[in-house]
């Protein structure tokens, strides 16, 4: 089993930046796709960036040259930085991992565990 906690969601205006923080405990030897991805009300849950074990990111078109994937430097930490927010960014983001025999990005379907989620609210 693997654990996943995010942190560092809040409000921000448009403009600004917020930096998320997913912390994995647990079986995370297997784990090699890590990836964000956020619902909007009303919306369904997208895929915002992933990275793998070997950290090569993918970013969703919408977030390219705003917001960078990385992994901290003890590898179960992946954080999510998030500059230049605009309000359609509003969501919640969910931290997610999973073991996939390949590691290719995007992953075509989302690894089997989730964090709680937390809010981004970008005012305008």
């Amino acid at each position: 089993q693997v654990q996943l906690v995010e942190s560092g969601g809040g409000l921000v205006q448009a403009g600004g930046s917020l930096r998320l923080s997913c912390a994995a405990s647990g079986s995370i030897s297997s784990i090699n796709v890590m990836g964000w991805y956020r619902q909007a009300p009303g919306k369904q849950r997208e895929l915002v960036a992933g990275v793998t074990s070997d950290r090569d990111t993918s970013y969703t078109d919408s977030v390219k040259g705003r917001f960078t994937i990385s992994y901290g430097s003890a590898k179960n930490t992946v954080y999510l930085q998030m500059n230049s927010l605009k309000p359609e960014d509003t969501a919640v983001y969910y931290c997610n991992a999973g073991s996939f025999s390949k590691p290719i990005l995007p992953p075509t379907r989302p690894g089997g565990y989730w964090g709680q989620g937390t809010q981004v609210t970008v005012s305008a």
